[in-house]
């Protein structure tokens, strides 16, 4: 062994570089051939990553004997190394471990060569090499730029440089050279206007260390530095600013470049999908989510038509709230003649959003909401159960707290007055609880509507006592309450990425990495604002006095496989609880930072900020010795200081973005871990790559196992041949009892200060009264929103898994031990209880939740046996529910129809 020591440390610095396949030389990483020499050891029962060590450190040193007499420089090929891993295993006897090395050789090969057809491109860089095929075709087919010839032009990596490069220049502009925050400095605006007719002249000029800024680069200069200067901001003129950049003056942000490319490319980080289609592009539409106003009047209405013409150009998706509007058959004095009501309107929404795609890419997706006060709301309530009626909206009814009082009401009046729009006059009375079954049983048909809590959207909203009163509408998902005009950019922080693993092989979060990305993302979604280019002026002057950002996470169920943690566990929600309040505390301490040096939002000083108002639900009702982080402190930093954003958290749907990360949608529990895709040369399974690695190193790892999970609706509850530990820690959608999908939001809910994108899902078998349970927990955990989707509800029954079920009672599922025993301690409305405690019962809970705390007594658990669920069943081939860019059909998830082919979501955050 002295002399291999000795061989090794003579040399080892001749073998640090090695070369590519397209020619480059880069540093050689011997922990590579260790972890492709694991994965063929793992394939074939052996998972030992020590002997893969072992093997890894000969193949260098038998590299190095080869070539040690032939050159003093040893730079071998990729192939060369790949080889020797061959002879070494042979050589040890690992004949089948050598055969499933040469067999991943193979696939390696079939998937570059798949990669470059995808990308039209005759070699691979280092970022197309780290996505996966899926992320691949979803970037080729909608966010990667093309020519006219609609031939693909960039890269992934080009893309995100794009990106990075735009969202730098924001920081840049602020820089404290040439940015003063207090104002007071008078610049020539013309000047810079004036080079608004030069952008071709100036693409392509400008670097800022190795990143060059296009002309769409240089137009959102050009832009924010105007917005800047008007507001007597600017130090410097427009042209001593381009001097400074071309005399590299301004350099040094090439690191800032670096750090917002490096969190995408990693994909610990992405923005919402207009950021990753316009940004350095033609349209400049960076924000996903929209709300107008829709006035009584028909020039308001045809105005908000036109707005939304603009906004699905561009690529968002709209909010409207229709309550404004008088209902069908009311006196229209104008004309003399009588108005067709809000749905009528609608459909011209609806019509709009058929003509127009989405940047040329993808049609729109709209939010139409009436309050449940409206003499219309039952005829909204009913308006999808039938086939092909407003088939781009999602709906929702809206309530405040009066429609919530009369439905609890004690006294048994549930008496609830319905309103004139125009007049607030009374119109007449209809029962709250029978509205509530209404609503209940139309979403049991057809999965909507859905139901808005504009009273807990309300409860701490600063800026409710300001100029913009309360919150009425929402974007189409219902994550994002918005004012008329104001827009707001989404991203989304892959948890999954966030673990490290500890001496004993186990994962543990990364605390240090999550804190450090949440702050870098802030700052990163503040300046989109600064660098939109918004499709209409009053949306810019909206966005720009409120600066509302909102960043939230996905992943959530690939972080909880690797920590061995089930979803609906105490341990699990106690997990969800730290990673909420982590999201919303650090960048609302960041919008502090930014702040001080940039500014807060302009109409901070009109808000109940500075009263140290904040809205976050969990700071005022969660004890504060459970709290991690020290809120009372942040609140007097905000008092002092302002916060640059007035509200910087969401949790988005993540339907694309998750598929370019690779990982799972937002906060959802996955929806199957492995299904089955069939195709005309045959049939493949796709499975959650957690779970996959999961079944190598366990040696299960076998298309017997796999198409049993398809078969068995994608879980592995009830599979002999998989361990007990594995099916209490791999549960999907469909393992969870619908209270815990409530339960669920409303531990993120607590403190992200926007709302939630989450779909509560239900069996086949569940009742309306399922349904309305759902809605008044969702209500009493202080949801902002919810949207349920009962198996099947839809007039063709989405595909959703494949195969049939192998056992009945499978997927018998009841509430959490946690549920039942949070709702006995913290929900205090007496109706809520009663019809909870139905559910609890018929689901086989061993004790009852007790409706009177004061006298807690076990009742007896009574057992009812329910149905199984049927089988998922295959859609018809309508229009409607296949995908409008590949055919594909559809699922739903976090709200919105989703393909898993090509990425296509209805709605326009992810």
């Amino acid at each position: 062994m002295a002399g291999v020591t000795e061989f090794n440390d003579s040399k080892e610095s001749l073998i640090s570089k090695i070369r590519k396949r397209d020619g480059r030389i880069v540093s050689f990483e011997e922990s590579k051939i260790s972890n492709a020499i694991y994965k063929a050891l793992v394939a074939t029962g052996k998972p030992d990553y020590p002997l893969a060590e072992r093997l890894a450190s000969r193949v260098m040193q038998k590299t190095l004997s080869q070539a040690f007499d032939a050159t003093k420089t040893v730079v071998p090929s990729v192939e060369d190394v790949q080889d020797m891993v061959e002879s070494i295993l042979i050589e040890d006897g690992l004949s089948e471990t050598a055969k499933a090395y040469i067999l991943y050789r193979h696939e390696r090969r079939k998937v570059r060569d798949e990669k470059m057809k995808i990308l039209n491109k005759k070699d691979l860089d280092e970022v197309d090499k780290a996505l996966d095929i899926n992320s691949l075709r979803v970037l080729a087919a909608r966010y990667l730029l093309r020519d006219d010839n609609n031939e693909i032009t960039e890269g992934p990596k080009q893309m995100f440089e794009r990106v990075a490069t735009l969202v730098a220049v924001a920081d840049l502009l602020h820089d404290q050279a040439i940015f003063n925050v207090a104002g007071g400095h008078t610049q020539r605006i013309e000047e810079a206007e004036h080079y608004y007719t030069k952008l071709d002249d100036f693409g392509g000029k400008l670097h800022v260390g190795g990143y060059y800024l296009n002309k769409y680069h240089f137009e959102a200069l050009i832009r924010h530095y105007i917005h800047c200067a008007q507001h007597g901001q600017m130090k410097v003129g427009f042209k001593e600013l381009l001097r400074l950049i071309a005399e590299g003056k301004m350099n040094h942000y090439e690191q800032r470049v670096g750090e917002y490319y490096n969190l995408m490319v990693s994909r610990d980080f992405l923005p919402n999908t207009p950021t990753l289609m316009n940004a350095g592009a033609r349209l400049g539409q960076l924000s996903a989510c929209f709300v107008l106003d829709m006035p009584d009047d028909m020039a308001g209405i045809m105005k908000a038509s036109t707005d939304a013409a603009m906004i699905f150009k561009s690529g968002g998706g709209v909010g409207i709230n229709y309550s404004d509007l008088r209902p069908e058959g009311d006196i229209v004095a104008s004309t003399s003649g009588v108005a067709s009501g809000p749905t009528s309107f609608m459909r011209i929404i609806d019509t709009i959003t058929d003509v127009v795609k989405q940047g040329g890419k993808r049609r729109g997706a709209n939010m139409g909401i009436l309050e449940a006060w409206h003499p219309d709301v039952e005829k909204f309530v009913t308006a999808k159960t039938k086939p092909g009626v407003f088939e781009n909206f999602n709906v929702s009814v809206g309530i405040w707290d009066d429609f919530w009082q009369a439905l609890v009401n004690k006294e048994g009046n549930h008496k609830y007055t319905l309103q004139s729009p125009r007049t607030r006059d009374p119109v007449r009375q209809i029962d709250a609880q029978q509205l509530i079954d209404l609503i209940a049983l139309s979403a049991w048909k057809s999965a909507e509507p859905g139901l808005i809590f504009f009273d807990n959207i309300n409860e701490y909203n600063p800026l409710v006592n300001a100029r913009h009163g309360p919150l009425r509408a929402t974007n189409p998902c219902g994550e994002q309450s918005l004012y008329p005009y104001e827009s707001c950019n989404l991203g989304s922080i892959n948890l999954a990425n966030f673990v490290k693993r500890k001496v004993d092989g186990k994962f543990e979060f990364d605390w240090q990495r999550y804190e450090q990305a949440i702050r870098l993302s802030t700052r990163f979604l503040d300046n989109i604002i600064d660098m939109n280019k918004y499709p209409v002026e009053e949306i810019r002057v909206a966005t720009k006095e409120t600066r509302r950002i909102g960043l939230g996470i996905m992943g959530i169920a690939d972080l909880l496989f690797l920590l061995q943690t089930p979803y609906n566990s105490r341990d699990g929600y106690e997990f969800m609880n730290k990673l909420a309040e982590a999201v919303s505390y650090l960048s609302m301490d960041e919008s502090v930072a930014l702040a001080k040096s940039r500014g807060a939002f302009p109409l901070f000083k009109d808000t109940d900020y500075v009263k140290g108002r904040i809205p976050v639900a969990g700071y005022y009702e969660l004890p504060k010795e459970t709290h991690t982080y020290d809120w009372d402190t942040l609140i007097e930093k905000i008092k002092k200081n302002g916060v640059r954003n007035s509200w910087t958290s969401t949790i988005a749907p993540t339907g694309t973005l998750s598929m370019i990360a690779d990982t799972a949608n937002g906060v959802e529990p996955v929806f199957a871990l492995v299904y089955e895709k069939r195709v005309t040369v045959g049939r493949f399974f796709y499975t959650d790559k957690v779970f996959e690695n999961v079944l190598k190193e366990n040696g299960l790892y076998t298309d017997d196992i796999l198409t049993k999970i398809a078969n068995n609706y994608g879980s592995v509850r009830g599979l002999p041949e998989i361990p007990e530990w594995m099916q209490r820690i791999f549960v999907t959608a469909i393992d969870i009892h619908w209270t815990d999908h409530v339960m669920a939001q409303g531990i993120w809910q607590k403190w992200i200060s926007n709302a939630i994108a989450k779909t509560i899902n239900m069996p086949g078998d569940v009742t309306a009264e399922d349904v309305k349970c759902a809605y008044l927990l969702s209500h009493e955990l202080g949801l902002k929103g919810v949207t349920v989707y009962r198996d099947g509800s839809r007039h063709e029954q989405v595909l959703h898994i494949t195969g049939k079920n192998t056992g009945e009672q499978a997927f018998s599922v009841k509430p959490s031990r946690y549920v039942a025993d949070y709702v006995q301690n913290n929900i205090g409305e007496r109706y809520v209880l009663e019809q909870m405690q139905k559910i609890f019962r018929e689901s086989g809970i061993e004790e009852e939740v007790v409706i009177t705390p004061e006298a807690p007594k076990p009742l007896a658990a009574t057992e009812v046996k329910k149905p199984a669920p049927q089988p998922a069943q295959v859609m018809m081939d309508t229009e409607v529910d296949r995908c409008p860019t590949c055919n594909a059909r559809l699922i739903i998830t976090e709200g919105c129809n989703v393909c898993i082919e090509c990425g296509f979501s209805g709605c326009g955050s992810g």
